[in-house]
């Protein structure tokens, strides 16, 4: 059959200045489904994950009284840290086959989509919580109001609300065209999600800048009521750099157009080069940024044989429109390309030191993002 193809195009508002991109497909089609991301299978964010669970646990002293509940929960990679500290825990993840997964490692998951309606039950079955959790979520979140009002309903009277999400002061300073695609409907600033927190009632106390997905911010939020956690000087003084980089003014992405196509240019000549040398190339990551990156730049078969990946939902399959193969790592031994394409390269320490081997026939990296280097 024809093949389907949606239009990707970014809008940014000129009043709030959150970006978006249009919705082509529902939410309930894209996670409901097969998804087929499991976050386990990349050791280095379950080891982030351990280590918030360690630093959230001690911060706002959660025990056996407390309940945290995580939405999105995937395949219980963050829960399985909290359930070890005998502190209870609800996860909430649309997506069947990876809420099963969590629930075989004993996490209680509720296989349904978060807003309004969920939070409401949970309230009135005396489940709100003391810690809501939410990581790499809001992004993924097509009715943004309903969203954070369920966060507002679903948290308990002194409890805390965390969200991880990429930052869009970074995607636009390194380019990161490819974190972009039909799944992330918004890219947040933090003077945007300031606005959309406290126009439902939640006041955002505190911020931490991570390293995670090229760039991610750690937002703290808490009842606009609660007066006892005081809004740190690292809110503002985030918001400040925001404002001197132009992220208040829709003039802030003027050229990333331009860079993007740079990236583009540069990369696909690269290959074309190493094709004409009889280099051989594969790639890394069957990741869903990796698609956004092949398909504008327009790679296929010939410039890129395949892509391992260590997820054996993705092995088998082939990339969308690109038709590349999705393979096991073990072809990476056996074929001994010359070049690695890097496509998730927010991971790029973990993949190198795991694929390190290549150096025995003098392999080398690619990472194409924020501008072209081989490692």
């Amino acid at each position: 059959r024809p093949e389907v193809f949606f239009p990707l195009k970014l809008f940014i508002c000129h009043r709030c200045f959150l970006v978006q991109i249009d919705e082509v497909k529902k939410s309930e089609e894209i996670f409901s489904r097969e998804y087929i991301y499991y976050s386990s299978f990349s050791t280095s964010w379950v080891e982030h994950a351990r280590r918030y669970v360690d630093m959230i646990a001690d911060r706002f002293d959660l025990n056996n009284n407390s309940l945290v509940i995580e939405i999105a929960s995937n395949d219980g990679y963050l829960l399985q840290h909290v359930k070890e500290k005998n502190i209870p825990c609800l996860g909430i993840e649309p997506s069947q086959g990876v809420a099963d997964a969590a629930r075989d490692k004993g996490i209680e998951t509720r296989t349904e989509f978060f807003g309004r309606k969920l939070a409401r039950e949970l309230a009135r079955t005396g489940q709100k919580g003391d810690l809501l959790v939410g990581n790499n979520v809001l992004a993924h979140v097509p009715d943004i109001n309903d969203f954070v009002k369920g966060l507002k309903i679903a948290l308990k009277e002194n409890g805390v609300i965390t969200l991880e999400f990429p930052h869009l002061m970074r995607l636009i300073d390194q380019t990161q065209f490819d974190t972009i695609y039909h799944e992330h409907y918004s890219y947040f600033s933090m003077q945007t999600v300031v606005k959309i927190f406290e126009h439902h009632g939640l006041a955002i106390f505190d911020v931490e800048e991570l390293p995670t997905h090229g760039g991610s911010l750690r937002i703290y939020a808490r009842h606009v009521e609660d007066s006892s956690k005081p809004v740190t000087k690292a809110v503002s003084n985030l918001m400040d750099r925001e404002n001197s980089q132009g992220l208040n003014r829709p003039s802030c992405c003027r050229n990333f157009q331009t860079d993007v196509n740079k990236i583009k240019d540069d990369l696909l000549s690269f290959l074309i080069k190493q094709k004409r040398l009889g280099k051989t190339v594969a790639g890394y990551g069957a990741a869903a940024k990796g698609n956004t990156l092949l398909n504008y730049c327009g790679i296929r078969k010939d410039l890129l044989m395949f892509v391992a990946d260590a997820s054996p939902h993705k092995q088998g399959m082939f990339l969308p429109a690109s038709h590349i193969p999705v393979v096991h790592e073990k072809e990476i031994k056996r074929i001994k390309p010359d070049y690695i394409l890097i496509l998730p390269w927010n991971i790029k320490e973990e993949i190198i030191e795991q694929l390190e081997y290549i150096q025995q026939w003098d392999g080398r990296f690619i990472l194409p993002i924020p501008e072209l280097e081989v490692a």
